[in-house]
């Protein structure tokens, strides 16, 4: 399996364990933040023991204000539960691409913030992984976050094919699914996007694109390819119906595409 091509990485900087805060005085920055769930923070203030709220991670920025890079829920449940202070560690010196970059630190083991979110967050802090991919979604005319036309709604599957083969495979990977199938809904499903990006990222080196993506098309339409990989995936049991192994059939499916017509000699294996 390859290694991430990208990393997170801070600055040695200044920190505090342990300061209490009053809860009027720290601030949000959504565009270092997940989105705040309401019913989440409420869950948690029915139901708060302050002794057990721990530490929310603050930043405090050159003007003096302080803004909460981890801990949001926490600290709105102690504002709808009238609790006054919270414990901090406080952290300097940092810009907001700091902060971002931070938060997905800090939440890289713990509470996963949703992929969208973790998405628009590494762009604020500039995280390459977060930039490249943003690079060719608007190169290739893409949004991220809802399949549509114009939009592919895999997250994760996107920013694998990024994180294992390089922001060069995803481009060529939405330049093959949209010359197979043009632009539609289907084109850009998230599982044939993952079976192209494995192929192109194993053996690329290879391969013409044109001809990859007359060969798909030779096999079907995206809706078709979808449906078969579901088919094939289900036939395997319980434990072949999650998204990896539907991206390991489409997977297949591409090398059974390119295969076709070859002597045996020029195919590739699976």
């Amino acid at each position: 399996m390859p290694k991430a091509k990208y990393t997170f990485d801070l600055p040695e900087h200044q920190v505090d364990y342990g300061i209490e805060v009053s809860i009027k005085d720290l601030n949000i920055d959504p565009q270092a933040q997940r989105t705040l769930n309401e019913r989440r923070a409420q869950n948690i203030a029915n139901n708060i023991v302050s002794e057990a709220l721990g530490s929310v991670i603050i930043s405090k920025r050159p003007d003096g204000d302080l803004y909460i890079v981890d801990g949001q829920h926490r600290w709105r449940a102690c504002a709808l539960a009238g609790i006054p202070t919270i414990r901090a560690e406080i952290h300097y010196g940092l810009t907001q691409a700091q902060e971002a970059i931070l938060f997905l630190i800090k939440n890289r083991e713990s509470h996963k913030p949703r992929p969208i979110d973790e998405y628009h967050v590494g762009l604020t802090g500039g995280v390459p992984l977060f930039v490249d991919t943003d690079r060719i979604l608007d190169k290739h005319g893409l949004t991220l976050g809802s399949t549509s036309t114009n939009g592919v709604g895999a997250v994760s599957g996107v920013l694998q094919i990024v994180d294992r083969y390089g922001a060069s495979i995803f481009d060529r990977t939405l330049t093959v699914a949209e010359e197979a199938w043009d632009r539609s809904t289907e084109t850009w499903d998230g599982m044939l996007l993952g079976g192209i990006g494995a192929f192109l990222g194993r053996w690329g080196d290879l391969v013409d694109d044109k001809e990859l993506a007359k060969k798909i098309l030779a096999m079907g339409t995206a809706a078709k390819w979808r449906s078969e990989i579901l088919s094939q995936s289900s036939r395997g049991g319980f434990n072949n119906s999650g998204t990896g192994s539907r991206v390991a059939t489409a997977y297949r499916l591409v090398v059974v595409a390119w295969n076709k017509g070859r002597k045996a000699e020029n195919r590739i294996e699976p």
